[in-house]
């Protein structure tokens, strides 16, 4: 054993020199290291005069309209949904690769224990004739070790790429999660409104259906001509088939969420009718400056590039010799004869007892370097297919940001524009009451009969129908704005985007929701 050190460093010396002069020979066709791309820290918002407000979306925005139906059903969906759970298992898969890239680095050590008993052939180089034996044994125990040197960085940067497609698809399942959420809330508002509208329908229905009998009674007084009663049942079809349509879109509303949050229709929590809420309809004053992180589709492609660069990293690295270093150490004895084995082989002829003494030790070191001199282009083919896939990544963020912007400045004005119109409408709502007010006036002081009132209180209930379905689009543009803004996301990707130092930092468990 006190060998080894002069051993080792008789070897390493013209290993440095080979080493020096394989990384010179290949120094002209070695791709430059390539800078860290120039991505924007903002998104394309000016010009957009909208009204804003302090304070983003929250990581529970659904609380904020104060539903417990609401919160039930997202509950619900978050722990059912198969969507979210096929987000959640490529979470695990990418996490579970950076375990494996994690443990392809450092040191291997392997033992081995193996005993051959074997007949030698008479026809052989050397016949058992000369060698005055038939059958011999071999025992071999041992431990080898290996180290790979990463001083290229192959294996960090592969540990790092993987550490980051790690977090991409932790932004991606948090894209799942908020297309849940903003779905259920979607649909659960719009069951809503049409339970509201429901209401009104079959108040319209009532009212159409007494002047009905109005209009009947005065034709068979001969008041009025038979044309009237037809006008009137027209009018009444009219109001009955708003209330089936509406019947059918109500339940239609509990089928998909149902679906939504995987149970079946009887399933669902008890859903009972109530006013929309409020909303409030404004951007953050700091949108432009803060959605790239907050967005978690951005958020996903920064970390897919930020993956496809350690990924040229790694390519570029193939390029250099590996460098690795061997030892063994262990005991070895062969002998002819019989063995003894217990339980396995049995003899009477010798036996493997040499195994154990000092004679049978055997150590060895090989320092190693592998270098690719000719491999047909597949170096060069490698690294420009993960400067291709880089390429792709950026095109694809960039694409992303100027979607979200797209994205955000829609929904901002939509909703502007959609608040204008219940502004108006509301105006409408008021003169169509006053209007009812004084028919009812008339009729109750006997210069007007139930007509006219009946008349106006129908064209209330028109335009409330339509304040009920202008604010169910508001509060569809408001859950769509939420989910432009992130939906309470917050990426922290300047932090976690610094490189690991080691194999031990970049654990899966220091992954956000690892075990």
């Amino acid at each position: 054993m006190n060998s080894l050190p002069s051993l080792a460093s008789m070897r390493m010396q013209p290993l440095a020199l080979v080493t020096l002069l394989t990384i010179g020979l290949a120094g002209c066709v070695i791709p430059a290291k390539l800078p860290h791309p120039a991505l924007r820290d903002d998104v394309p918002l000016a010009g957009l005069q909208v009204p804003t407000r302090a304070g983003w979306p929250a990581a529970d925005w659904w609380r904020v309209y104060n539903d417990p139906q609401l919160d039930a059903l997202i509950t619900l969906a978050m722990k059912q949904s198969p969507d979210l759970a096929q987000a959640h298992s490529r979470v695990q898969t990418a996490e579970q690769s950076v375990r494996v890239a994690a443990a392809q680095a450092g040191l291997t050590i392997n033992g081995n224990a193996q005993v051959t008993r074997q007949r030698m052939s008479d026809h052989g180089l050397f016949p058992p004739a000369l060698l005055g034996f038939d059958w011999y044994n071999q025992a071999d125990l041992g431990v080898q070790l290996q180290y790979d040197f990463d001083w290229w960085g192959k294996k960090r940067k592969s540990i790092e790429a993987a550490l980051d497609q790690a977090h991409a698809a932790e932004a991606q399942h948090s894209a799942a999660a908020l297309t849940l959420q903003n779905a259920v809330a979607d649909t659960y508002f719009g069951w809503l409104a049409d339970e509201n509208r429901l209401t009104l329908a079959k108040q319209s229905v009532a009212v159409q259906q007494r002047l009905l009998q109005i209009a009947q009674l005065r034709v068979h007084q001969g008041v009025d001509l038979p044309d009237t009663v037809q006008q009137a049942r027209s009018q009444l079809a009219n109001a009955q088939q708003a209330q089936v349509t509406l019947e059918g879109s109500v339940e239609l509303r509990k089928v998909v969420l149902a679906a939504l949050t995987n149970v079946s229709p009887a399933e669902l929590p008890n859903l009972k009718p109530r006013a929309l809420p409020k909303l409030e309809g404004a951007l953050p004053d700091d949108v432009r400056l803060d959605l790239i992180a907050r967005r978690p589709d951005i958020a996903a492609s920064r970390w897919q590039i930020e993956a496809s660069l350690k990924q040229t990293d790694v390519a570029r690295a193939q390029y250099f010799p590996d460098v690795s270093i061997n030892a063994m150490a262990g005991l070895s004895s062969t002998n002819q004869g019989s063995i003894t084995i217990p339980g396995l082989v049995e003899g009477s002829k010798g036996d493997l007892g040499n195994l154990f003494t000092a004679g049978s030790r055997v150590f060895g070191i090989t320092p190693a370097v592998h270098l690719p001199i000719f491999e047909g282009g597949l170096l060069k083919a490698n690294y420009g297919a993960s400067r291709a896939q880089l390429d792709a990544s950026i095109a694809q963020y960039n694409v992303t940001v100027t979607d979200a912007a797209r994205d955000v400045a829609t929904q901002a004005v939509t909703a502007q524009q959609i608040a204008a119109r219940r502004a108006k409408q509301e105006i409408q709502v008021k003169a169509n009451l006053a209007l009812l007010a004084s028919a009812q006036a008339r009729q109750a002081h006997g210069t007007q009969d139930a007509r006219e009132s009946l008349a106006a209180e129908a064209q209330w209930l028109q335009q409330r129908d339509q304040a009920v379905s202008l604010h169910a689009q508001a509060l569809s543009t408001d859950l769509a704005l939420i989910k432009a803004l992130g939906g309470g996301y917050r990426s922290d990707i300047e932090q976690s985007a610094t490189p690991v130092a080691s194999s031990s930092s970049a654990s899966p468990s220091n992954l956000p929701g690892a075990p």
